[in-house]
């Protein structure tokens, strides 16, 4: 296994940095700023995108810096997810970047999704203006009534009655619906099929915010945060009548399609995991060098020296797990590649999570403000230890996967 970067990676990634440190971090503090002044709570219907985000989207899009994720060199960059990785990573640091270079969660991953199993009148409608960044998508999937750990358990149907698809159910945390721009989700449902097997049975279907019957109920507050202006929403389908032609690659086919989706959108989740984790750290370093307490530097009272030590290995650690799956999936694919994603899905948010609860301890009272996008990093943190399956899900997957080994279940 090689992880050494690509000339093409290594110089994308090196743009992304420039880009982000030039344009984005100057103006970032202030963004948050004016998002959190007129923050209308839990009321989407009044959210406003920021005249900057659409300025400095079409700057980066005329550096080229755009669709970084998307191997296809027609559509995006060309990168390999290994490649793309080094790129997330510095985008990691920000939480403005991702979104200004059309590299955001959920649109990655929908368009992914669009790109691999759509057909060519789906991606004519959706696929291209989310490559454009003209619209944003949201992914319906976690429900509010079942156990969502266990993605069988899904309540919510998408029916076939002839040539239609009925959609029924709730959905919750489904990221990005609020936004004034989204225009199009991927609704997740079984499609009960007595002659299919247990991974047969659901399906994924392209649902316009606008059809009759879909209602956003509410918006859903994390720490008391609603991520103004995309938020996580809670959303009710009511007998959703569409076209079968909606459906994507047909019926029953939402696991085969979920399990090409989730490998690669999780590298993209661990690598900015990994850059908000190097950004924490340096925030801490510089705060404990400046401030001095009891007559020292912070750095140098109660045990800060070691605590920068565990924070380097765990950042390490979980940046070459991350590069050993992204090398898997691209040179072996993504079901060779399940213990290394399982593992870095539980070893990345939990290292960033560790990384900035020392950096806000550094910081003091400033740690719990929102003078710093400490506070931001650790709401992602904790969050994604529940978003794409629990810690508990992927290590037992781990631990299956270990066992099957020894001829056991």
């Amino acid at each position: 296994m090689d992880f050494q970067p690509s000339e093409r990676a290594r110089s994308t990634a090196q743009r992304v940095r420039a880009f982000i440190d030039q344009h984005i971090a100057p103006v970032e503090a202030q963004h948050w700023s004016e998002v959190l002044g007129q923050r209308h709570g839990g009321d989407w219907t009044q959210w406003t995108i920021p005249p900057r985000v659409e300025a400095l989207k079409a700057q980066a899009r005329a550096e080229g810096l755009w669709n970084l994720f998307m191997p296809d060199p027609e559509l995006g960059a060309g990168l390999s997810v290994l490649e793309y990785a080094f790129s997330a990573e510095q985008t990691g640091r920000s939480m403005m970047a991702p979104e200004i270079f059309n590299c955001n969660a959920p649109d990655t991953g929908n368009m992914e999704v669009l790109w691999k199993y759509g057909s060519a009148e789906q991606k004519a409608q959706w696929l291209t203006p989310l490559l454009n960044g003209e619209i944003r998508s949201v992914f319906f999937m976690t429900e509010p009534d079942v156990a969502s750990s266990d993605a069988t358990n899904m309540a919510a149907t998408a029916v076939v009655e002839g040539n239609e698809i009925v959609l029924n159910g709730k959905k919750w945390w489904s990221s990005g619906v609020g936004d004034p721009r989204c225009k199009i989700g991927i609704f997740m449902a079984a499609t009960p099929n007595a002659e299919a097997g247990r991974h047969g049975q659901h399906s994924m279907v392209l649902v316009p915010l606008d059809a009759p019957g879909v209602e956003i109920k509410r918006m859903l507050p994390v720490f008391g945060e609603y991520d103004e202006p995309h938020g996580h929403g809670e959303v009710h389908f009511t007998n959703v009548r569409l076209p079968l032609s909606n459906v994507i690659a047909g019926p029953g086919r939402g696991f085969e399609i979920a399990q090409g989706r989730l490998g690669p959108g999780r590298i993209h989740h661990c690598m900015r995991c990994i850059g908000a984790a190097e950004k924490s750290l340096e925030l801490a370093i510089e705060r404990g060098l400046k401030r001095v307490a009891f007559g020292k530097p912070l750095i140098n009272l109660g045990g800060n020296r070691e605590r920068i030590a565990e924070c380097r290995l765990a950042i390490d650690q979980a940046r070459l797990l991350t590069l050993q799956a992204a090398w898997k999936i691209d040179n072996l694919g993504v079901m060779s590649a399940l213990t290394d994603v399982s593992a870095i899905k539980v070893v990345a948010p939990t290292m960033l999570q560790q990384v900035v609860d020392f950096a806000i301890q550094i910081h003091g009272g400033m740690g719990v403000s929102h003078d710093t996008p400490l506070t931001a990093f650790f709401n992602q943190a904790r969050s994604l230890r529940l978003a794409d399956g629990p810690d508990e899900v992927h290590k037992g997957m781990i631990a299956r996967l270990e066992l099957m080994k020894y001829g056991s279940k």
